[in-house]
C-alpha cells in the first residue's frame, strides 16, 4: 500500500517571521541564563525552570500551530476564491473571458442569460456577436469599447486584453507563453440611456427663419386681383411644410417667416434636404419670375435667444452666399442645403448708398487706410483696391495698397502707376512693410476676399482695429469676422464693380484718370470672362460710369493679352483634358516657365466651356508646392458646392480652391471623388 505524501506548506514572509522570533528570543534566554548562573545559582535554577516551560511553548508553536494556522490561511485563500468566482458567476453584468482568438473559456449568468448561451458554450464570439473578432482586441494593457445591437438592445462591449504571463506569474504549473492572452468581456446594456439621451436631443428648441428672396420682383408682374392668391399660395406652402413637425409658424413682415420647432422635426427636414426650397418655386400665378427663399435655422444653444442669434447667423450666410438656399447651425457645425439655381442680380441701390455712406463716416473719423486684396492677386483685386485707394486719397488720407507677388497679367496695369510722379513712392507696400503702418488711426480695407487665411497680411487684421471688407464672393464658414463694415454682395459680378458704384455715391466730384479707369474696367471684365458671365444691369452700368471716364476696350484688350508660351500651355491644357460623365471636362495645366500659371489656368477653364455639352470644368494647376483648382460653369451645375467639398469656395459659376500635399493625380482623383457623391445625393 502506498501512502499518500501529505503536501508540505511552509509559510513566508511576515507570517514566517511570527514563528521565527520566538526562536531567537530563545537563544538571547540561553545566553541571559548562563549569566545569571554566574551571578547566582539559586537565581540561575528559577531561571532555567522558565526557559524549560518557554521552550516547550516554542516547540508547541513549530510543530503544532505552524502547520495548523499554515492550513488555516490555505483553506481561507480557496474558499475567498470561490467566493470570487460566485461573484463573478452572479454579477449583474455580463462577464465573458475569451482566449486571444476569440473563443469563449467561460460566460457569467448574466451574459448567459444575454446571448441565449450554457455555461458549456466555448465556440467564438464572433458567432454571436459579428462584431467582436479577434482582429480588433486592444493592445495588453488596453482596453477597447465597441458598441453594438444585440436582440434590440444596445449595448457597450468592454474589452480588457490581460497578457498570460500575469497569470502565470508566481506559478509553476503552466508554461509561460508571452505571446498569448486572455480577454476580458464586458456587456453594458445603454437601450435605456441612449433613448433618454435621443429623447432630450429629440426635445431641443431649434429657431428657423424664412426670407423671400425676390418677393417684390415676383409680385410686379401679377395683376392685383391675383396678388392676394400668390400671397396666400406663398403662406400656406411654408405652413404645410412646417405644420408636421407641430412648428409655430409666424409671419414677421411680407417676407419673412419665423418658425419654432423641435429638433426631432430638423433631423426629418434635414433628411428631406429642405424639398420647399424647390417646391416653392412651382408657385405660379402670372408670376414670371421664379421663387426662390432663403432659411437659417439655429439649434444646440444652452438658451432660447442664442438659438435665435444663430439662426440670423445662419441666415447671413445663406443670403451672402446668393440666397435660394437653407443653412443649418448647430453649435460649430455649419451645413448648407440647395444653392444650385442661377443667382438673380438685385437692384441694390439703396443698400449701395448707405455702404457709400458708412465708408465715408468712417474714413473721416481715422488717419491712414490700408488697402489689400488676397494672395496671388488678379485684376480684380488689383482695380477695386485702387478704387479705394482713390476714395481715400480723395479724402485727404494717407493711404498704401498693400501688394505682393505681382502677377503677369497684372503687372502691365501696375507699371503705370509706379515710378509714376502723380503717385507718392509709397503707394504700394510689402506685406513685410504693412504691419509697420499700422496705427490706432488706421483702417484696413480688404477687397475681393472674405477669407482671412486667403488676404495678402492676415497679420493686418490682428493687429487693426478698424476693418472693413467688400467682396461679391459668397461667404463661406471662416469668413472675416469684427469687420466694422462688411458688404459682400455675391449678386455682383466682380469686386470693381461694387466699388465702382460706391465711388459715385462717396463723393460725386471723384474723377478718375483714364488709366485707372482701365484697371478697373479689367477686374469687371476678366470676372465676367468679357461680359459673358453674370453680367447684368449693374455690371453694364458701372462698366459705363468706367467708359465716361475714360477706359479704353481696345486698350483693356492689348493690356490683357496672353504670351506666346502661356497661349500654348492653355491649347496642351484643353487638348488633354478628359471628359468625365460626359458633362465635366477635367485637365492638369502644365505652367512649367509662366511667370503666372494659376491665371493660364483660369484661362484654360474658361476655354473648356466653350465645348458643347460640358457642363463644368475643373483645370488643376501644380504652383509653388501647392495644387490650385480653378473650376466653372455656365448655368447648369454649382461649381462653387463642388470647391466647398475640397475647401475651397467662390461663385456659383466661378470657384477655385487651393489643395496642399497633394500631387495632381490625386486632385483629379479627389474632383472625380467629389463629382460621384454629389451626383449619387442629388447635389449636381
Amino acid at each position: 500500500m502506498i501512502k499518500k505524501r501529505k503536501t508540505s506548506f511552509t509559510p513566508t514572509g511576515q507570517l514566517n517571521s511570527l514563528f521565527i522570533w520566538p526562536t531567537i528570543l530563545l537563544i538571547a534566554l540561553v545566553l541571559i541564563n548562563i549569566v545569571v548562573y554566574i551571578i547566582s545559582i539559586q537565581a540561575g535554577v528559577v531561571v532555567s525552570v522558565f526557559m524549560f516551560i518557554y521552550l516547550l511553548v516554542c516547540v508547541v508553536m513549530l510543530m503544532v500551530l505552524r502547520p495548523r494556522v499554515a492550513h488555516d490561511l490555505i483553506e481561507f485563500a480557496s474558499n475567498y476564491s470561490q467566493i470570487q468566482r460566485m461573484l463573478f458567476n452572479k454579477l449583474s453584468i455580463p462577464y465573458a473571458l475569451l482566449d486571444n482568438n476569440g473563443q469563449v473559456l467561460w460566460l457569467n449568468e448574466a451574459m448567459q442569460d444575454c446571448l441565449g448561451k450554457g455555461k458549456d458554450f466555448n465556440k467564438n464570439i464572433s458567432t454571436i456577436i459579428p462584431e467582436i473578432k479577434y482582429n480588433i482586441f486592444p493592445e495588453i494593457g488596453k482596453s477597447y469599447d465597441v458598441p453594438i445591437v444585440f436582440n434590440e438592445r444596445n449595448y457597450r462591449v468592454e474589452l480588457h486584453r490581460i497578457s498570460s504571463e500575469k497569470i502565470t506569474e508566481g506559478t509553476n504549473i503552466l508554461e509561460k507563453n508571452y505571446n498569448s492572452s486572455l480577454v476580458a468581456m464586458y456587456m453594458f446594456d445603454e437601450t435605456d440611456i441612449n433613448m433618454y439621451i435621443q429623447k432630450i436631443r429629440d426635445e431641443r428648441f431649434v429657431v428657423g427663419l424664412v426670407y423671400i428672396d425676390n418677393y417684390e420682383d415676383a409680385l410686379e408682374a401679377i395683376d392685383d386681383v391675383r396678388k392676394s392668391l400668390f400671397i396666400g399660395l406663398v403662406d400656406k406652402r411654408v405652413n404645410k411644410y412646417f405644420s408636421p413637425g407641430a412648428a409655430i409658424v409666424r409671419k414677421m413682415e411680407k417676407d419673412k417667416y419665423l418658425v419654432v420647432f423641435r429638433y426631432k422635426y430638423l433631423e426629418k427636414i434635414l433628411a428631406d434636404k429642405f424639398s420647399i426650397l424647390e417646391d416653392i418655386k412651382g408657385v405660379k400665378i402670372g408670376n414670371e419670375m421664379t421663387l426662390t427663399l432663403s432659411i437659417g435655422v439655429g439649434t444646440g444653444a444652452s438658451d432660447y435667444s442664442k438659438n435665435y442669434d444663430m439662426a440670423k447667423a445662419a441666415m447671413d450666410l445663406a443670403l451672402g452666399r446668393g440666397g435660394d438656399q437653407a443653412v443649418v447651425k448647430d453649435n460649430d457645425k455649419i451645413h448648407y442645403f440647395g444653392g444650385k439655381s442661377q443667382q438673380m442680380e438685385k437692384n441694390a441701390r439703396v443698400k449701395v448708398r448707405v455702404m457709400a455712406h458708412a465708408l465715408k463716416q468712417i474714413l473721416e473719423t481715422n488717419e491712414r487706410v490700408l488697402v489689400m486684396g488676397h494672395t496671388i492677386p488678379d485684376i480684380d483685386a488689383f482695380g477695386s483696391a485702387l478704387g479705394i485707394y482713390l476714395i481715400a486719397k480723395k479724402m485727404g488720407k494717407d493711404a498704401h495698397i498693400v501688394y505682393g507677388e505681382v502677377t503677369s497679367s497684372v503687372r502691365p496695369f501696375i507699371n503705370r502707376f509706379k515710378n509714376n510722379d502723380d503717385y507718392p513712392a509709397d503707394m504700394f507696400l510689402t506685406r513685410e512693410e504693412a504691419p509697420l503702418f499700422v496705427t490706432p488711426k488706421t483702417v484696413v480695407v480688404v477687397v475681393d476676399v472674405n477669407r482671412p487665411q486667403r488676404t495678402e497680411c492676415p497679420e493686418l487684421l490682428t493687429k487693426c482695429k478698424t476693418i472693413i471688407n467688400f467682396d461679391h464672393h459668397r461667404r463661406t464658414n471662416d469668413t472675416i469676422t469684427g469687420a466694422v463694415l462688411s458688404y459682400i454682395d455675391p449678386y455682383a459680378s466682380s469686386a470693381c464693380e461694387m466699388i465702382a458704384e460706391m465711388i459715385q455715391y462717396v463723393d460725386d466730384s471723384i474723377k478718375l484718370k483714364a488709366f485707372e479707369a482701365d484697371a478697373m474696367f479689367a477686374g469687371i471684365n476678366i470676372d465676367t470672362d468679357g461680359f459673358n458671365n453674370k453680367s447684368g444691369p449693374r455690371t453694364f452700368e458701372a462698366a459705363a460710369f468706367l467708359r465716361r471716364n475714360g477706359a479704353d476696350v481696345t486698350r483693356v484688350r492689348k493690356m490683357l493679352r496672353n504670351d506666346m508660351d502661356e497661349y500654348r500651355a492653355v491649347a496642351e491644357a484643353v487638348s488633354k483634358s478628359e471628359v468625365y460623365r460626359d458633362a465635366f471636362a477635367i485637365t492638369i495645366f502644365n505652367g512649367t516657365g509662366l511667370e503666372s500659371p494659376t491665371i493660364g489656368g483660369a484661362k484654360a477653364a474658361n476655354d473648356l466651356l466653350d465645348i458643347n455639352g460640358i457642363k463644368g470644368s475643373f483645370v488643376i494647376t501644380p504652383y509653388e508646392g501647392k495644387i490650385f483648382i480653378s473650376a466653372r460653369s455656365i448655368d447648369e451645375i454649382n461649381v462653387q458646392l463642388v470647391m466647398e467639398k475640397l475647401g475651397g469656395g467662390g461663385h456659383m459659376s466661378v470657384a477655385g480652391a487651393q489643395l496642399e500635399n497633394v500631387t495632381a493625380e490625386d486632385a483629379v482623383d479627389m474632383i472625380k471623388s467629389t463629382l460621384d457623391n454629389m451626383v449619387e445625393e442629388g447635389e449636381v
